[in-house]
Parts: structure tokens; sequence; C-alpha cells
């Protein structure tokens, strides 16, 4: 397995997930370790876009191996919003609380409440770009439910299941969620390097 590689990213909560599903099999260095204190602008209009957007400036201006994410939530019944602006969707970048807000009332007398949470994963090694998706299926509840987690968390019951991502334990989402799947496809991309 190569080591080390740098996760484009300055979110915590992210970077404890993705530590946690890699365990000892990767040495993640975040941000802050190669002193990038730049907010990475994402003004793509995909997740695929805005994740390569990230590993391309790191991998351009630190000349390491890197990986970055986008991922969000896409709801059926919303034309798949809030979709890449998941993070903003209420105006306020990382404003969960108006975020989750801002679905439960756009879903109000809608009985569809099928979601997803999708991921994409831009990793660049050795100077070349591959890419990494994952997704998982569930519904949108009616209220908010659970402590654990970050962003939609709490209103999110993935398929299969009778608790939200925030009732879950962290062991628990990162055997099912999103940004696990992708990640496992990752590892095992570098694992058969």
């Amino acid at each position: 397995m190569p080591n080390p590689i740098v996760f484009a990213t300055h979110n915590n909560h992210k970077l404890q997930e993705v530590a946690a599903k890699t365990g000892n099999q990767l040495q993640l260095l975040s941000l802050t370790d190669i002193g990038c204190t730049e907010d990475i602008p994402e003004t793509g209009v995909t997740f695929r876009e805005n994740a390569s957007i990230k590993s391309c400036y790191i991998f351009n201006n630190y000349k390491v191996n890197c990986f970055a994410d986008d991922s969000g939530l896409e709801i059926e019944a919303l034309n798949n919003e809030p979709g890449v602006y998941s993070a903003r969707y209420a105006g306020e970048h990382g404003n969960h609380e108006a975020n989750i807000e801002k679905v439960l009332n756009n879903l109000k007398g809608i009985e569809n409440r099928k979601a997803r949470f999708r991921t994409v994963i831009s990793l660049i090694w050795n100077g070349e770009e591959h890419f990494f998706e994952g997704t998982v299926n569930g519904t949108i509840r009616h209220e908010r439910v659970g402590a654990q987690g970050f962003g939609y968390d709490p209103i999110f019951e993935p398929e299969g299941y009778t608790i939200t991502f925030a009732e879950m334990s962290m062991e628990e989402k990162n055997r099912i969620s999103h940004r696990a799947i992708a990640m496992e496809k990752l590892i095992a991309f570098l694992n058969a390097l």
C-alpha cells in the first residue's frame, strides 16, 4: 500500500470518517498537515468537477499524491436538489440546521421522500487522475432524529434501516455510507498498485 496521501479537505467530520474507514491502510495527511490553509473554490456543476478541482489544485500547488471528494444529498421530488449545493443550500456555507430546515420545508406535503447520498472521489496518483463513486439510497424523514454525524444525517434514513445516519455510530455509518463505498474502491485501487 503506497503512503502517504493527502485528503484535500478542511472538514474535520469528513477527515474523521475517512480516517476511521482506512484505519492503518493509509497514512492520511490533511490540508493542515501540508500547510494548506486556502479555501479551494468549488465552482463545478457536478460532484465530479468539484472533486477534480480540489485534487488538481492540491497536486498542482503541493506536488503530492492526493484525493478530494465532493458529496451531497439528491432528493428525487426536488429534481435532485440540493445536489452540489448541499453544503450551502440555504445560503450560508455549512449551516446544517438551515439546510435541513429548507429541505423539510420544500418537502412539505410531498409523499415521495426518496433520496440518495452520493460521493465522487478524485484521486491524483503520480500525476494521473482516477475517479471513484459511492451511492446510498434512502428516504427523508419528516423531522430530525439522532445526534451523531453531520450535515443531513438527522433526516436521512438509509434503505433497509429504520434509523437515520445520525442515530448510527461512526462504525455503523462507515459500513454503508456513500463516502465509505467510494473509499473502499479507492483503497482497493491503491492496494492493487
